[in-house]
């Protein structure tokens, strides 16, 4: 191919779209034309938008159509349909793309997770994958005495497909309970050949070095894997039936001059800013944090609504919130979500983003979201002088819960007066 301009060949290895030699002639062609009063050439076009392939055309369109919908760049609009004209051209019309050939065949430079996500709506993809939690569940039992392995597979799959009176569960939750019940299992393997053998004994035994959350979680793992075993005749009784442990109580102390330090050295990114304002301030759950959207922000009258109670948006909360907004809006001016935290990966869906996102980087440093809205609400129980309906219409809080905060103020306000200053002290740093 020819520039149009000085009639020199192009150079060889150039991109596919390029029509002139240099941007000299480019510029030349460009003022002549001006010059000379004719229309510019149309813009190039991916052959497979004009591709005799009804279904390679359409496939083309719709990635050209949701990649302006979503905010894709040109670059990834042009290597989404490489992968589609790969996968569609020569393809007989009506027939399905299998994942698997979608990740093995198309081009490196091309997102499969893009041309799936085209393929998918159009109703052209069938996924024939094997979800990756299904080989470890048999490999991981695998490892098991053979008196318990049956028993531990059958319940995990039933555990990550459910049944007609349970949900499924997620593969978090599959791993976590696992990882619970394997040390029991070794330790009773050593007396025990079977999970019928397993006495209630044996199983008071087992945890008895555990504590708190370790201990609340191997109690629920050993109750699930029992009952089921009960319930599909593979022991005879339930041992666990009458293993039970204690929640533990939450601090509702106010947050001390280290973790204040921490959750300051915790928040980095905007993302952090507006999650730590938010608990601090206006006392919101890691959920309604994450689930909130931008039809619940009033800013022209400072107004938020945080799990359908409404809340007047204080100095600080705005201005953290404008700066998120901000830098939303310049990173992902085109997406769809309409959840005011978005990510990277969220950005080009619907849904919101994970719990690991919201608070991820303050479990590094010791505390959670849940620790620092407790310690707002106390924080306002004492300033309020332990008034049970005010914290209840501020924060949306039940009785129940507004007394037990108001008790804790109360004994609080109650002691010595450089223990309330130091409690009132301590409690305030968000506020600053």
């Amino acid at each position: 191919m020819n520039c149009p301009h000085c009639g020199k060949p192009l150079p060889p290895g150039g991109r596919r779209d390029r029509v002139y030699c240099s941007r000299n002639c480019k510029a030349l062609a460009s003022y002549y034309r001006r010059k000379n009063g004719i229309p510019a050439p149309p813009h190039w076009q991916h052959p497979a938008l004009a591709s005799a392939s009804p279904a390679l055309r359409a496939a083309a369109g719709r990635a050209r159509e949701l990649g302006r919908a979503h905010g894709w760049s040109r670059s990834t609009i042009l290597s989404a349909i490489d992968g589609l004209t790969v996968l569609l051209d020569g393809r007989a019309a009506g027939e399905r793309v299998a994942l698997t050939e979608v990740r093995a065949r198309i081009p490196r430079h091309a997102s499969a997770p893009r041309v799936a996500e085209v393929l998918a709506g159009l109703g052209m993809l069938e996924d024939d994958t094997v979800p990756a939690i299904r080989p470890w569940i048999d490999r991981r039992t695998g490892e098991l005495p053979p008196g318990f392995a049956a028993a531990v597979r059958a319940w995990l799959l039933v555990l990550l497909d459910g049944d007609r009176r349970a949900r499924p569960r997620s593969d978090a939750t599959i791993h976590v309970y696992f990882a619970a019940v394997r040390p029991l299992i070794e330790h009773w393997s050593a007396d025990r050949g079977h999970l019928r053998e397993v006495t209630a004994e044996d199983i008071r035994a087992g945890p008895g070095k555990l504590r708190g959350h370790r201990l609340r979680t191997t109690t629920a793992a050993v109750r699930s894997l029992f009952r089921f075993a009960k319930k599909r005749g593979m022991v005879f009784a339930d041992p666990a039936r009458r293993l039970k442990a204690d929640s533990p109580d939450p601090s509702l102390l106010p947050m001390d001059d280290t973790a204040i330090r921490a959750v300051e050295q915790a928040v980095a990114t905007p993302a952090q800013r507006l999650i730590v304002t938010l608990a601090a301030v206006q006392a919101a759950r890691w959920a309604a944090i994450r689930d909130l959207t931008l039809n619940d922000l009033d800013l022209p009258n400072r107004r938020i609504t945080i799990a359908g109670h409404s809340q007047r948006l204080g100095e600080i909360t705005y201005r953290v919130l404008r700066s998120w907004l901000g830098h939303r809006r310049a990173a992902w001016p085109h997406t769809p979500n309409r959840h005011v935290l978005i990510s990277g990966q969220t950005a080009h869906g619907t849904g919101p983003v994970s719990r690991r996102y919201a608070d991820w980087n303050l479990r590094r440093h010791g505390i959670g979201i849940e620790r620092i809205r407790r310690d707002r609400v106390l924080h306002e129980a004492l300033t309020a002088r332990a008034d049970p309906l005010h914290l209840a219409m501020v924060f949306g809080i039940s009785q129940t819960t507004a007394s037990r905060y108001a008790l804790i103020a109360c004994d609080l306000l109650a002691g010595p007066p450089g223990q309330e200053a130091a409690a009132q002290d301590n409690d305030g740093g968000y506020e600053r």
